[in-house]
């Protein structure tokens, strides 16, 4: 597949926007890289990672870390993220499916 996955600069500028967050967050409740990292379940090496807006984390892994430090990733209240989650769930069901013959690789 070739080398390593190239992002478009919105991408980018969101991971390190998310990672800085993270950063400043976890600084202000005086939490160390290795605390953060404990209470997520991962290395210090990862939270680095998540702080430097690296890419390759795993989404999982870098919306833990925004959740405990107090990173809001969407709405604050658990209410209205409920609604718009409902409200995305039924645009999506009146959306129609994507299908492209040709493009099915049923190659087993």
């Amino acid at each position: 597949m070739g080398g390593p996955k190239v992002y478009s600069p919105v991408t980018v500028e969101a991971g390190r926007l998310l990672g800085s967050r993270v950063r400043q967050a976890r600084r202000e409740r005086r939490w160390t890289v290795a605390e953060l990292a404990e209470r997520v379940g991962v290395s210090p090496v990862t939270i680095r990672k998540v702080e430097k807006g690296d890419l390759t984390v795993a989404l999982g892994t870098a919306f833990e870390a925004a959740a405990l430090v107090g990173v809001a990733l969407f709405h604050d209240d658990p209410s209205r993220r409920a609604l718009e989650a409902e409200i995305a769930a039924a645009r999506l069901a009146v959306l129609p499916t994507v299908f492209r013959p040709g493009l099915v690789d049923d190659d087993f």
